[in-house]
């Protein structure tokens, strides 16, 4: 198994040479980029990953070309190896695939460093995708090595954490719709990207919401998007406070995608069997977000759910009704915004004993639909 790198770490490292990991084969590929010089091969990034876009204008009515920079970039980890290489500058560009958003760029001067033929950088990518990413090194104005991955992108990447409602225990398996598959999940014990088909990466064999939610963003920010998804079934918000394996998991998984837009937290309903108070509740999440943020060096906003309700197992209103004051309370705090209030999801939207007794199909479409309000909301508000 290739071990996890974190993308954080690396680019803070990036202005020194170092080892690389050795290149994960996904869904993509390393491909070619020239066959008349010699061939390198890039470990990073890795097929079908997408990259945190910032510096964009959310209100950008008159741009009527999806990508570009008015809709941001990304500074993007690139390594490799090329262990015969002997070259006096290194170049990069990103080549639009098909039906791509965005344009890409042409060749582009890329600092690189190279020790011991592994060669590291940091490569600055507009917003859009899917791209084919090639590296060459140049003896004089000739290139003398390339290496080059597909497909990779810069846009939206969401961390989903909570319980099983947002993990894989729903009705359905639902299915990217985007005939390129721009919509991706990570998976953190192959440490791979793919296609966002559920079942999702480790979080159950069950149907989820989020192939739905990217089908309707994608349209609509015409970017790339991942879902980066450490939900666990059955979980109560003290077994994700610092110090807990879930909250280790979050903190790993979080520094090895680096950047990303929000986290999406839908949970609640343990802490509604196991009688939690408001203020219980709201300590515990301010505590999760405070020590992990310091554990990410940057803070993104905690979309939070209001997911009590779970009326095939227990009818606990007076419960119930803690918890979303809980959850009100909290998105009066910085850092903290509202998310979907999916308890709305009651009667069709809900599977019952025969079934996987969370979200029905429909209600999975449902509380995408819910979800996507939210996310929106969020992507209007925080561009830079």
């Amino acid at each position: 198994m290739t071990p996890i790198v974190s993308r954080r770490d690396f680019l803070h490292a990036a202005a020194s040479a170092g080892a690389v990991a050795s290149c994960v084969a996904g869904s993509g590929g390393v491909v070619a980029e020239d066959t008349t010089v010699a061939q390198g091969k890039l470990a990073l990034p890795l097929p079908y990953s997408v990259a945190q876009r910032e510096g964009y204008d959310p209100l950008h009515a008159s741009v009527h070309e999806p990508g570009g920079a008015k809709l941001g970039f990304a500074d993007v980890a690139v390594a490799g190896e090329f262990s015969n290489a002997k070259c006096d500058a290194w170049q990069i560009r990103a080549v639009p695939l098909k039906d791509a958003f965005g344009s890409g760029i042409d060749w582009t001067k890329l600092d690189a460093k190279l020790q011991d033929g592994n060669l590291s950088a940091v490569a600055r990518i507009p917003a859009g995708g899917w791209y084919r990413l090639e590296v060459r090194g140049l003896s004089g104005e000739k290139p003398v090595v390339s290496a080059g991955v597909e497909p990779v992108g810069v846009g939206e990447v969401l961390v989903i954490a909570g319980q099983s409602y947002a993990a894989g225990a729903n009705d359905e398996l639902l299915n990217v719709e985007d005939a390129e598959g721009r919509v991706v999940a990570f998976d953190p014990a192959k440490n791979s990207w793919r296609v966002a088909h559920d079942p999702q990466p480790n979080v159950g064999d069950g149907g989820t919401t989020w192939p739905a939610l990217g089908n309707l963003l994608l349209p609509i920010v015409q970017l790339p998007v991942g879902f980066v998804n450490v939900a666990v079934g059955g979980t109560a918000s003290r077994q994700w406070l610092p110090g807990e394996a879930l909250y280790e998991n979050l903190s790993k998984v979080g520094s090895t995608v680096g950047q990303f837009r929000a986290v999406l937290w839908q949970q609640g309903e343990s802490d509604v069997i196991e009688g939690v108070s408001t203020e219980k509740y709201v300590a515990n999440i301010t505590a999760i977000r405070t020590s992990i943020a310091g554990t990410w060096k940057f803070a993104p906003p905690w979309l939070l759910a209001k997911s009590t309700l779970h009326p095939t197992v227990y009818n606990k209103p007076a419960d119930e009704a803690r918890i979303r004051t809980a959850i009100d309370q909290l998105v009066k705090q910085p850092g903290f915004r509202p998310g979907p209030d999916t308890d709305i999801l009651a009667g069709e939207n809900r599977g019952g004993p025969k079934t996987r007794r969370h979200f029905s199909g429909i209600g999975q479409r449902r509380a995408a639909l819910l979800w996507f309000a939210a996310v929106w909301e969020e992507l209007q508000r925080t561009g830079e």
